[in-house]
Formats: structure tokens, C-alpha cells, sequence
């Protein structure tokens, strides 16, 4: 969960089934729910509060750039979590045989940042990225001139 000293974001998206959307949210992810209505349904996403509204007609959520070797989805959220809190999610997913867009592995290793991460959509196909850092400091960590050349 996230430091109560920390502030906690806010984000909503769109959705196109709120059953499967709380299935896969509440069951797949253990998000507890919130408010809900019969067009949208708050909940706890790792301390942070999301809301999927229920929108009419589905668009191509995904263009992607390229980060370290990977074709990333630009229109994306997710969480920093802990380790072994990672490590948890991405073998239960990989249980529920789950399709990643990019499986769990560590980017950047041995450089500046690195972390542990995947990719995967929900039943909407917005597209949420987990990742993790054994080091929180390279959390917002920027390469020097030195290390880029």
C-alpha cells in the first residue's frame, strides 16, 4: 500500500463492461471496490483511488514508443509497488494465464532506473503498467551526460 505521507492519485477511464471490469480489478487484481452506480465503480488501486465509467463505443487505445527494447503503450497507468509485492502480482497473473503485452522482466538493468515490470490490459483494453524498484532512489533518477555516451 502506498505511504499515507505520500499524496494519492485520482484517475478515471473508460470501460465497456463494469462486471468485467470488476471481476478483473477486485478478483484478478485484489482492488477492493468502492462507490459504485450503474455507469461507473470506484476502487482501491494499491492506495490510490481509479473510476471506470462505462463508455458506448471502443476506440484503439493503443500507440506505443519505444523503451528499451520494447514497443511501450503510450496511453497507460499502473503502480509502483514492492518487490516482493511485484514479484506476487506477476506470478499470479502468470497463474491466471493472463496475456501480457510485455512480460514481467527487469528494463534498464544494471543502468540508472532499473525495474521490474509488465504490462497487461484490462477487459477494456486500457493498458496498465506494475512495476517495481529494489532501490527506491532510481525511482525518479535521471542518467548523467557521462552515462548516455
Amino acid at each position: 500500500m502506498t505511504n499515507p505521507a505520500f499524496p494519492r492519485f485520482h484517475l478515471a477511464f473508460p470501460v465497456f463492461d463494469l462486471e468485467k471490469t470488476r471481476s478483473f480489478y477486485k478478483d484478478l487484481l485484489g482492488c477492493t471496490e468502492g462507490r459504485s452506480c450503474e455507469i461507473w465503480v470506484d476502487f482501491d488501486f494499491f492506495g490510490h483511488q481509479i473510476t471506470a465509467h462505462l463508455h458506448s463505443t471502443e476506440e484503439d487505445m493503443i500507440s506505443t514508443n519505444p523503451v528499451d527494447g520494447e514497443n511501450v503503450p503510450i496511453r497507460h497507468f499502473g503502480a509502483i509497488l514492492e518487490w516482493e509485492e511485484w514479484h506476487k502480482l506477476a506470478e499470479r497473473l502468470q497463474k491466471a494465464e493472463v496475456e501480457f503485452l510485455i512480460k514481467p522482466q527487469i528494463r534498464f538493468q544494471g543502468k540508472v532506473g532499473e525495474q521490474a515490470t509488465l504490462f497487461i490490459k484490462d477487459p477494456s483494453g486500457n493498458v496498465l503498467e506494475f512495476k517495481s524498484f529494489q532501490d527506491e532512489s532510481q525511482i525518479f533518477a535521471a542518467e548523467t551526460k557521462s552515462q548516455t555516451h
